[in-house]
């Protein structure tokens, strides 16, 4: 009976993360932006943290007729698409004649992704940009970046969805894992405290903070061109 109530408890916090995506909503709505920061990145924590907890529970031993993958998606799409998506329109980060069908390209793109069979790979690798759109708009919105660098960057990563590279999934990365965690964790409070201090965030350390995207995509993209090399006198 523990372990159940356990397997449940696991499922609901999962669960929670939605909850924490209306409250965001609602925070976009009273546009209250350093509030809607702060709950995109406890759904983030949220979200890094139930794998490890649904393992220890063994939640698909102890309840094997209740999906928490497909749980975990609905909620992924929620704050990782969707939540994203309603900021950037309200935020005004897009040209206003194109903003609707450019804040669509997302949507449409990110739910092909997630409806993959293979979006994550068995070794532990998501396939296509892995929607990380809250980051991206993050640094629209820190940086003041230009509308039409904004808009030519949501072209780009919407397509790259579906180009089947491989991003390194970082809590359970086959290599480097401890490396890339614990600089994904520096980075987490970095920008925690850049969240902290907007919308005037200090300069310097937000440029500082855009050293882990780069190597986390640097790194992504280089253990996918030694896979290719690896493969391709075999396929030949």
């Amino acid at each position: 009976m523990a372990n159940l109530i356990f397997a449940w408890l696991v499922h609901c916090y999962t669960a929670l993360g939605a909850l924490v995506g209306l409250l965001t909503i609602l925070a976009i709505d009273e546009a209250n932006f350093r509030l809607t920061f702060f709950l995109m990145a406890l759904a983030v924590v949220i979200d890094a943290t139930d794998g490890a907890l649904a393992r220890m529970a063994r939640v698909e031993e102890i309840i094997p007729w209740f999906d928490g993958a497909l749980l975990d998606n609905l909620v992924d799409y929620l704050n990782y698409v969707v939540v994203p998506c309603l900021f950037l329109l309200r935020a005004n980060l897009l040209p206003s004649q194109d903003a609707l069908w450019l804040a669509a390209l997302p949507l449409l793109s990110s739910a092909y992704g997630f409806c993959q069979r293979d979006a994550k790979t068995a070794d532990h690798f998501f396939l296509g940009f892995p929607s990380y759109w809250n980051i991206v708009f993050f640094y629209f919105y820190a940086l003041k970046t230009a509308l039409w660098i904004n808009a030519f960057l949501i072209i780009i990563l919407s397509i790259l969805v579906f180009v089947p590279l491989r991003f390194i999934y970082p809590s359970r990365a086959p290599r480097f894992r401890y490396q890339t965690n614990l600089l994904g964790a520096l980075w987490g409070a970095m920008v925690l405290y850049l969240i902290y201090r907007l919308p005037d965030a200090p300069r310097a350390i937000l440029m500082a903070s855009l050293i882990f995207p780069a190597y986390y995509t640097i790194l992504s993209l280089w253990l996918e061109l030694r896979r290719v090399r690896a493969s391709g006198p075999h396929d030949g």
